[in-house]
């Protein structure tokens, strides 16, 4: 009888049903874990990520975590908390919390940087007809992988979403890779397509913006957006109302909460619901190779754009830019911006680019969530 009760137990539990391919992804989920807590990278994303990971893998046959309801009986837990992943909201939120704590302007302040920002989102068109032309990927599938070379995780995971979902694990584990590699991949892409003169390039101090402007900007930029590129505006316009609440000076709470309670509480919810989508069969497949290959090539091409973009902008223009703000074109706020300042201080300690970099680097957040409704327009 106790040999029954013991067999029985083990019967139901996860071990019966736990594959090498369950073990390998839990695995990977710890390893996720252990990078970012020890080598700091993306903590706040990756902890929680790498642990729905591990929950999602330990076989759901045992714990019913991803059971979608039936009649008379409730689903699991991760399909309740992946719903607002799967029905695009969690990333518009993200993006109220990033207007609420992002600064326009340095974009306002010298509006042609734009140019710049919108420069960078080349890599996501480039590695788009890459992916559909060579790697033999469908429209929906090179559109979600493509978009990882807008350096923008919430706006990657939105059209994965929408697109492919069955990849949607690989190309959010891709993209804030990537985020997180900016600081190593940046420097030798920059050196290698700007000389030592053009990196000691020094711009004149911005000009100082008013209350007025930064008030308009978030209003007219929905605006133009909704008109030209209406896909992206759950994007751009929650972006932009997290940028009002924070600018118009009377909303100082609801700026608090959007950048603080509503936004780490949504990260956690929207990591966890990625991790809880890497499952095994999706994973460990040849096309997260293609992807992760892809998202590098789309991450290079997007620095290089806006580097070029920004050479071709002095021979036309009597102000010189300095070549290596248009790197930070990339969506991946603050990074990229700091990245391009260290590199110029290592050749003119008394060069500071970081302001001006800001812009594009602003810029490319817009840039990349507009690239996104050009996609949803197109091919949706």
């Amino acid at each position: 009888m106790e040999l029954s009760a013991i067999f029985s137990f083990f019967s139901n539990s996860g071990f019966a049903f736990l594959t090498w391919q369950g073990a390998f992804m839990i695995g990977l989920g710890g390893l996720i874990i252990w990078v970012a807590i020890a080598k700091h990278a993306e903590p706040l994303l990756l902890i929680p990520l790498g642990f729905g990971m591990i929950m999602a893998n330990i076989p759901p046959e045992a714990t019913g975590l991803l059971n979608p309801p039936t009649d008379g009986q409730v689903g699991g837990l991760l399909w309740y908390i992946k719903q607002g992943m799967d029905l695009g909201i969690y990333p518009p939120l993200v993006f109220l919390g990033i207007g609420a704590l992002t600064d326009f302007s340095y974009l306002i302040a010298n509006p042609k940087l734009i140019i710049l920002g919108a420069a960078a989102q080349v890599g996501i068109f480039i590695t788009f007809i890459s992916a559909t032309t060579f790697m033999g990927f469908d429209l929906f599938e090179a559109a979600a992988t493509a978009i990882i070379g807008g350096a923008d995780g919430p706006t990657s995971i939105y059209i994965a979403t929408k697109f492919a979902p069955q990849i949607l694990s690989v190309i959010v584990v891709a993209a804030y890779s990537y985020i997180s590699l900016i600081p190593i991949l940046q420097p030798p892409v920059s050196r290698l397509l700007t000389t030592k003169e053009e990196r000691k390039i020094k711009m004149k101090k911005l000009r100082t913006v008013s209350k007025k402007e930064k008030v308009i900007f978030p209003v007219l930029t929905t605006l133009i957006v909704a008109l030209f590129v209406p896909q992206a505006l759950p994007l751009v316009g929650m972006l932009m109302l997290g940028n009002l609440l924070k600018e118009s000076g009377v909303t100082a709470r609801l700026a608090e909460a959007a950048s603080r309670f509503i936004s780490d509480t949504v990260t956690i919810l929207l990591m966890v619901s990625v991790g809880a989508s890497a499952t095994a069969e999706i994973f460990l497949t040849v096309d997260t190779l293609k992807i992760l290959a892809l998202g590098a090539i789309a991450f290079i091409i997007a620095m290089s754009s806006g580097i070029f973009f920004a050479k071709l902008m002095n021979r036309f223009s009597k102000e010189k830019i300095n070549p290596l703000i248009g790197a930070a074109g990339v969506s991946a706020v603050p990074d990229s911006a700091r990245v391009a300042q260290t590199i110029a201080q290592e050749d003119d300690p008394n060069n500071f680019i970081l302001m001006h970099a800001m812009g594009p680097n602003v810029a490319g957040v817009i840039g990349s969530a507009v690239a996104a409704g050009v996609f949803i327009n197109l091919i949706a």
